[in-house]
Parts: C-alpha cells; structure tokens; sequence
C-alpha cells in the first residue's frame, strides 16, 4: 500500500467515520473528542497498514478503534457514567471489521449530511459554519481552508476551536433538521458543498489538478440535498453547476497530466450524460422565481455546453450571465470571470481596466488566478512581454503543480515585444 491509496482511502472513509462517531456521542459538544479519537485510529492506521495490510472495511477498522478510544476517554473521567454506558453499549465488536458492518455505515439516515447539517448550526456565524463544514465532512486541511478564506492558518484554526465549543455551549444536538429548519441552514450548506467541489476540481496545492474523490463526495451530498429538498431552486443549480463542471473532466488533464484549458479542450471528451442532467435540471429551475448565484454559474456553464466548439460560444449571453451574478454575488473571482467574458465578446482593453482595481486589493493581489487573467489579457491585447511577466508572476504564486507547469509553459512561450 502506498502513501497515495492510503490518503486516498482516508479521504474517503474519515467524514463517515466522524459522522458515525458524532451520532453514538449524541451531542455536538462530542465533535472536538471525536476527531481527536478518529487522529489517534488515524495514527494507528499508519502504523499498522503499510506492515500488516489494509483490513477488508477501512470504514468499520477505523470505527472499531476510534470509538475504542473514546470509550477511554470518558472512563478518564471526561464523561458522566451514563455516557460511557451508552458508548459502550453500542460500540462496535471486532466483527465490526467485516464488509456486512463497512456496508451498515450508510443507513437510511445519513450520518455525513447530518454532520454537514450540524456544522451549518444557525448559533455560528456563515464563516464558522462553512469553515468548520469544510473540516469535519470536506476532509480539507486547515491550511487549505485558511486559504480559501484568504486568512492566516493560525486565524483559522482558533475560527475552528470557538465553532466547536459554541455547537457545545447551545447543546446542538446530531439531528437531521426537518423541513422548515432545514432552510434556516441551507443556504451555508450549498457554500459548503460548493468549495468543497471547487478543492477537488481544481486542487489548491498538490502533485495532481483534480482531487477527484472530494468533487465525488461534494455530488454525492448535493444529490441527497437535491433529493431531500427537490423545489429548493438554489439546491437544483448547484447540482447542475457541479455536474456540467465534473462533465470536463477527462479533457482538463492531457496523458502527461498538463492542464488543457477550457479553451483547447477536446469537447468530444466531455461526458455527455452529465451534460445532459445539468442542463436539464437548469432549463427546470431558471424559470421558476428569483434566481440565486449558483443557477447563474449554471447556466453560464451550459451556455459552454452548448456550444460545439470553444469559437462557438455565445460569449455576448456569457457577458450577461456575468453581469446577472456580479448584481447578486459579487466577489473578486467573479469580476476575473466576467473580465474574460468581455475580453472575448469585445476585445480585450475594458476586460484589463475591469480588473485593475483588484491590482491594489491588499487580500487579493497575490492570487495566482489574478496574474493568470491578467497575463491572458494582455496576450489577448498584443502586449507579451508583459503577458510573459504576468504568466511568470501567476506560476510562482501557483502551488497546484500543473497549473504551475502551464503557466510557465506559457511563461516560456510568450517572447517579444509589446
């Protein structure tokens, strides 16, 4: 077993693990000892595997000893003897490890959306819920997270330590919230569940573009949400915004691992059965009433789908698609995107004047994904001796490896005047 299975199968079991974990302690004030409890089988995992062999059902083997850890937690005298009773109880044997037990982990009551529910408390505030979110069921790092908050790590992980003691302080309770109080929660949860998928399609820091096991799981969650709240239009887009985006994925990455850009894609590689549900399910939902950010990114991604070819695209409805979302979710990614839109329906010079105020923006400019526009621009506009300072500026900020590789590529590439 080598290092990239054995992530790879962390990443996959850990949120259920947790959520499993969560539910038998029945209080959310138990989510800092469980992910405490999951580190130590974690740890245990490392030791034991690479010498002893993977076990048939990663999922139950990490069950069995986290829960054998908190079970020695609370005889420590961190919990009133009824708990431990009733932890004991329900901790699971050693025949846990069989495949029967891995299989009995999804029930018919999700325990990964219950904790993604949990997280979205309404006593956190938005960042908190969506940071603490993307800890226990996203699988991300801290480091990453602090990243797409733009803060430092240190920031963050106290951010994550006061969301777990405020769920602790209410007494929030490992519950599937009905209907009605769902809504109070969703808004955080389709946040959460979009940066997730944006970590894994496009991975912030890594060897490889796509973290193709944490874009599955962002779907996986949002179908459930979809199908829990199905006249929920926000939910809907989602779901179509994640399945048009996860369609290209076998055309992003070239047989050496390069990124291929959305431009030189070869479209006959984009699945179409997702295409095909994505569209569908943006055609259901953008007639029916106020249309919020991610019906928008939907649509903007159908119009790409739409066309046959990358001269083909409907660039002028981009541009108004743009316009629609920067009124109803504005943000610094946002007027990147609507810049490049322009560029390409009206020339480049108003798309370079529409992202120079970001230039001074003290939280944004060193963004890779600012210099990559920026330099894309400029080559758009003849001037490649500032595109070449610009791809050069984008990949030393880049810390994903293939972005980093084609930027410079273009870096290289890009000689001359201008």
């Amino acid at each position: 077993m080598n290092d990239a299975e054995f992530e790879r199968v962390l990443r996959e079991c850990t949120p259920d693990v947790l959520a499993t974990l969560v539910r038998r302690g029945g209080a959310a004030g138990d989510l800092g000892t469980a992910e405490d409890a999951l580190q130590e089988a974690v740890l245990a995992a490392a030791r034991q595997w690479p010498t002893e062999g993977m076990p048939d059902s990663p999922r139950a083997w990490l069950v069995t000893v986290s829960s054998r850890r908190l079970v020695d937690e609370w005889r420590s005298g961190r919990a009133r003897t009824a708990r431990e009773q009733s932890i004991a109880r329900h901790a699971p044997s050693d025949a846990a490890t069989s495949p029967a037990a891995d299989r009995s982990l999804a029930n018919a009551q999700d325990d990964t959306l219950a904790l993604m529910l949990l997280c979205c408390h309404p006593a956190l505030s938005r960042p908190s819920q969506v940071a603490l979110t993307l800890k226990a069921v996203g699988g991300l790092s801290t480091r990453q997270i602090a990243r797409a908050f733009l803060v430092p790590e240190s920031a963050m992980a106290q951010r994550l330590s006061r969301a777990k003691a405020r769920l602790r302080e209410v007494g929030a309770r490992f519950v599937v919230p009905n209907s009605e109080q769902l809504g109070d929660r969703l808004v955080a949860a389709a946040h959460v569940l979009y940066v997730v998928f944006t970590e894994g399609h496009t991975a912030t820091a890594g060897t490889a573009l796509s973290d193709v096991s944490l874009s599955q799981e962002a779907i996986r969650l949002t179908r459930q949400l979809h199908e829990r709240l199905p006249s929920a239009d926000e939910v809907s887009g989602l779901l179509a915004l994640m399945l048009l985006t996860d369609a290209r994925r076998a055309a992003r990455v070239a047989g050496d691992g390069s990124l291929v850009p959305l431009g030189e894609q070869d479209r006959s590689k984009w699945d179409a059965a997702l295409v095909e549900e994505g569209t569908r399910l943006v055609e259901r939902v953008l007639p029916s009433g106020p249309v919020g950010q991610y019906q928008i990114q939907a649509a903007i991604a159908a119009v790409h789908a739409e066309a046959p070819s990358a001269a083909a695209t409907d660039w002028h409805q981009i541009v108004a698609l743009y316009a629609m979302l920067d009124a109803v979710a504005p943000s610094a990614i946002v007027t990147l995107n609507r810049a490049v839109a322009v560029a390409h329906a009206d020339g480049p010079s108003a798309a370079l004047v529409m992202i120079e105020p970001l230039l001074a923006d003290r939280r944004f400019r060193h963004h890779p994904r600012l210099h990559a526009v920026r330099a894309h621009l400029l080559e758009m506009d003849g001037q490649l001796r500032a595109a070449t300072a610009s791809y050069t500026a984008a990949a030393r900020l880049a810390t994903n490896i293939p972005e980093q590789r084609y930027l410079n590529s273009k870096a290289a590439s890009r000689t001359g005047g201008g």
